[in-house]
């Protein structure tokens, strides 16, 4: 079995800056489809398109881009891919301590540190923050290396202050998931990454994991705050979610292209997770195109 493992990636700034801001043209992020990890907390704004989160445990989907704090050591997969449709993608990485303990101690800036701490657990922002600062992360490409450290201190004032963001993993998630357990939570979620469709019995990643079926449903539900069976059946609603977006498919061929095997199971899932049903969220999508 390959790949079962996150990757562990080594960030290094350009020579001159102390963090690295790197913008791609549509899909054409690599790291899109591997699951990763780093010291350095990680901005990403998705200009346009819609496509999937996949963050710590946290599964869902988002429409008309997308702008998220990840935090220090926090597993996750890219945002973007061939369907995804968005105009670009920009990702800027840092250090937690980038500007200097000293610096982070001022009065004026303990707020990004209050920040960045929220981070371990991911912040996705809504539309206001997402519109309000989308722009500015894209004009700092072309800005000189002074510029943009003031700029990107603006910007982490201003997401300290938004009002419209959610936090997508229970709190110590990161903590819970550093150094040991990274390769044994993220083994875990990249199988199901590579087979949802298929049937995963609890069985089979207990053994993957070298543990008894109750102590891995134990230690996942320790670290993630779900039980795996939630955590599988969301990820197959997220990706029932695509498919209704990007797909002129029946709701029943959704259902098993998802990975589940009884219509009825999948119709009282869809509508647990997002509040509607299939034909609802499909029916609502196609209202706001119009």
């Amino acid at each position: 079995m390959k790949n079962l493992k996150a990757t562990f990636e080594v960030i290094e700034p350009a020579f001159g800056t102390s963090f690295s801001y790197s913008k791609y043209v549509q899909n054409a992020n690599i790291k899109a489809h591997l699951w990763h990890y780093h010291p350095e907390v990680e901005l990403v704004f998705v200009n346009g398109g819609t496509g999937k989160r996949q963050i710590g445990s946290h599964i869902s989907y988002y429409t008309e881009g997308d702008l998220i704090l990840i935090g220090s050591n926090l597993p996750h997969c890219g945002f973007t891919d061939d369907h995804t449709g968005n105009k670009n993608e920009t990702v800027i990485q840092m250090k937690p301590d980038f500007l200097g303990d000293a610096f982070m101690a001022l009065p004026e800036t303990k707020n990004i540190q209050k920040l960045l701490e929220r981070a371990k657990g991911g912040i996705a922002f809504g539309e206001e923050t997402k519109n309000a600062l989308g722009e500015r992360i894209e004009a700092m490409e072309a800005q000189p290396p002074l510029e943009r450290l003031l700029t990107m201190i603006s910007i982490l004032n201003e997401l300290e202050h938004a009002k419209d963001y959610k936090i997508l993993n229970a709190e110590g998630f990161a903590l819970e998931t550093q150094l040991q357990d990274n390769d044994r939570i993220n083994m875990v979620f990249n199988h199901v990454k590579d087979n949802f469709r298929e049937e995963i019995p609890l069985e089979a990643m207990a053994d993957m994991a070298s543990m008894t079926v109750p102590s891995f449903c134990r230690y996942f539900k320790k670290v993630t705050n779900k039980t795996f069976t939630r955590f599988v059946n969301e990820y197959r609603i997220v990706h029932a979610c695509k498919l209704l977006t990007e797909k002129q498919m029946s709701i029943a061929d959704v259902c098993y292209e998802s990975g589940f095997n009884n219509f009825s199971h999948f119709n009282k899932s869809f509508k647990d997770f997002t509040g509607k049903s299939a034909s609802g969220y499909r029916n609502e999508l196609r209202a706001v195109v119009r």
